[in-house]
This record gives C-alpha cells, sequence and structure tokens, in this order.
C-alpha cells in the first residue's frame, strides 16, 4: 500500500487522519480508493471527474505534472502528497 498525506485544510474530511494507506499501482487507482475510503474528499479534489486546479499532487516530492500525470505508477513505499493551491500574496 501507499501512503496519502493529508493537508489540514482537508483533515476534516478524513476524521482528522494525517495520512491514509491506499492501494493501487498508479495515482488514479490510488486517489480511487482513497475516495472510497473518504468519499467526501472526492468532491474537494476533484472538479466534473477531473482533478481540481487547484490540488497540486506529489509523489516522493515529486510533482506528477511532470512525470506521467494520474498514471504515474506508485509502489508500497512511495507517499502521495495532496497539496491545495494558495491564494494570495503580499500587500
Amino acid at each position: 500500500m501507499s501512503t496519502v498525506r493529508i493537508p489540514p485544510v482537508l483533515r476534516e474530511n478524513t476524521g482528522g487522519s494525517r495520512t491514509v494507506d491506499v492501494a493501487g499501482n498508479t495515482v488514479a487507482e490510488a486517489l480511487d480508493d482513497l475516495f472510497g475510503k473518504h468519499p467526501a474528499l472526492r468532491d474537494r479534489v476533484t472538479e466534473e471527474g477531473q482533478l481540481s486546479h487547484f490540488i497540486n499532487v506529489y509523489v516522493n516530492d515529486r510533482d506528477v505534472r511532470y512525470r506521467d500525470g494520474l498514471e504515474t505508477a506508485v509502489g508500497t513505499a512511495d507517499t502521495i502528497i495532496l497539496l491545495p493551491a494558495m491564494a494570495g500574496g503580499f500587500r
């Protein structure tokens, strides 16, 4: 199983869990397993069945957008990180 790290802003949807162990050979499969365990996350992480533009996904600190996207392979020692984009700046 891989591990998904849940950021503080999404932990209310996982009962406060910081991490969730998931099954799957790709990021897409791992996220499907995550959403099966915590259905409320699906609406927070996806839009119309696609990964939200406001969620960045990393596998072992490498952005999946620069790898194989949601088809990026994951293994038992891998950590998937969901990182919501932050808006705002200095004034």
